[in-house]
């Protein structure tokens, strides 16, 4: 599976992936449990479904996403093209429906721009509240 990664304005490709630490459970932004966000395609910082995040993470891809295409056009613009197939990286590009977590600081930029994509809550990190007001993801709860 590719390692896609999104920086505030690009696509990076570390290698390898990460693995997750053994840690206490993740909680959301609502405090409960973080659900997954989603595994078709594979997304996470871990790639394990999750919206989780370390310190290596400097994106902080907490933000659980169902992408749209208003957002896949917007974040193309902005340099990181989501959507189109990497075949040598085993990525099928994402579509509309698609559920991704994105970069905290990117999906914010998205939103102040107008162009933000829903976002499940319950699948969205906890430490996406130091960059994204708890009221400003509540407004684009899918």
């Amino acid at each position: 599976m590719p390692d896609f990664r999104q920086t505030p304005h690009r696509t990076v490709l570390p290698s390898p992936v990460p693995s997750a630490p053994a840690s206490p459970p993740a909680l959301n932004v609502l405090g409960e449990p973080l659900q997954e966000c989603g595994c078709a395609p594979m997304t996470g910082w871990y790639r394990d479904g999750f919206c989780r995040t370390d310190g290596a993470d400097l994106g902080r891809h907490t933000v659980c996403c169902v992408v749209n295409e208003t957002f896949l056009s917007y974040t193309r613009a902005q340099g990181n093209d989501l959507s189109t197939p990497a075949p040598a990286f085993g990525y099928p590009g994402l579509r509309p429906g698609d559920h991704w977590c994105v970069c905290a600081a990117r999906w914010l930029e998205a939103y102040e721009d107008g162009m933000a994509p829903p976002v499940r809550l319950a699948a969205c990190e906890r430490s996406t509240l130091e960059i994204i007001p708890l009221e400003v993801l509540r407004s684009c709860a899918a």
